[in-house]
């Protein structure tokens, strides 16, 4: 399989989902009562979900099939405006803003669905059969979604995320057409590792909200530091193993590092928050406690999956030690129930966590 790289016009194209993540991520820090609302969180995935979606399907296209040529710059220009619009209406008051979302949205699903039905015509053999199955299946759950403007309430997001979720499927559903077509690894590896950058630079932001949220104190820049170490302490973890440690040339159909990359974009955003949450200091102690490790663990466990998929058998990490990286933030987690600790404390703690979890797998 030929060698495939990332153009300028996808490093481009990512930037205005950096404004999407952004607005995701801060749908977590409406916090009341002492606790992030159940009703914030779940509209904090709905919200996450499309944004994740919409890039995906535009990165697995290209993977696939994109090509660096006029047509093909013109279709994603287009979905760029879509997304602008996408991310201009994005708010926690959904009814307010559904239609532009809408529109946004849609708009950005049927034109990778119509580049799959024009490919196909200049595909042969298994590639065509691919861009053919895509081409046709796409619409379903774009069809489903497009029911929901004829609605109000809450059967209208029902009717969107069903659609949604018919779209998500559809990879998995195809996936014996979709082995004889693997992605190119490499690129896609690439793709969704500049995804997570955006991600980390969440946490990047939250560290400067805790610098400039008052004063430099001795207690804010000690924070900072805490926090600044955690994201190295991540990001050293994730990009040595995608760089290094990971075999590049497995011919899959890319769908674990598809769907477990959204788990690990879920924690990253979680990870974000809970810096400025911690640093607030204004969510119930219990809840702040099971809010910042769950989150970690989720992050944890994504990563691993993900990565322990692909990297190479004589450096997968044993068993033995990723169910002692699990035990460690357990034990953490019941220390603290019982010893109340600063937000100071819990966010070394994690800080200590990613600089093992670096150390033992990367």
């Amino acid at each position: 399989m030929h060698e495939k790289k990332v153009t300028w016009l996808e490093l481009f194209y990512d930037l205005l989902f950096v404004a999407a993540i952004s607005k995701a991520t801060h749908v977590l820090l409406h916090v009341e009562h002492g606790i992030i609302s159940f009703e914030h969180l779940s509209k904090f995935v709905l919200i996450f979900i499309p944004i994740w979606w919409a890039w995906v399907g535009q990165t697995v296209y290209n993977n696939r099939f994109g090509r660096d040529i006029t047509t093909h710059r013109i279709f994603m220009i287009l979905q760029l405006f879509f997304v602008l619009i996408m991310t201009a209406s994005l708010n926690v008051d959904f009814d307010a803003y559904y239609v532009p979302f809408f529109v946004g949205y849609i708009g950005s699903r049927i034109l990778t669905a119509i580049q799959y039905v024009i490919t196909q015509k200049s595909e042969v053999a298994d590639k065509r059969g691919t861009a053919r199955f895509f081409g046709t299946y796409f619409w379903l759950g774009i069809i489903v979604s497009c029911f929901s403007v004829f609605f109000d309430s809450w059967v209208r997001y029902a009717i969107l995320y069903a659609g949604i979720a018919l779209d998500i499927l559809v990879p998995l559903i195809g996936r014996k057409q979709l082995v004889k077509t693997p992605i190119h690894t490499a690129h896609l590896l690439e793709r969704f590792a500049l995804f997570t950058l955006i991600l980390l630079g969440e946490s990047v932001v939250s560290m400067l909200s805790v610098l400039q949220a008052d004063e430099l104190t001795g207690s804010s820049i000690l924070f900072a530091a805490l926090a600044f170490v955690l994201v190295i302490g991540i990001w050293w973890q994730y990009f040595e193993n995608v760089e290094k440690r990971v075999d590049k040339t497995r011919r899959t159909a890319g769908q674990t590092i598809i769907y477990g990359h959204l788990f690990i974009y879920f924690s990253l955003s979680m990870i974000a928050a809970s810096i400025q949450l911690l640093f607030l200091d204004q969510l119930n102690y219990l809840f702040m406690l099971g809010f910042t490790f769950g989150s970690v663990l989720l992050y944890f466990w994504s990563v691993m999956f993900v990565l322990y998929r692909y990297r190479f058998k004589h450096l997968k990490p044993t068993f033995k030690a990723m169910l002692l990286l699990t035990g460690l933030l357990g034990v953490m987690f019941v220390l603290n129930l019982f010893m109340v600790a600063s937000p100071h404390i819990i966010l070394g703690e994690i800080m200590i966590f990613f600089i093992l979890f670096a150390k033992t797998t990367a």
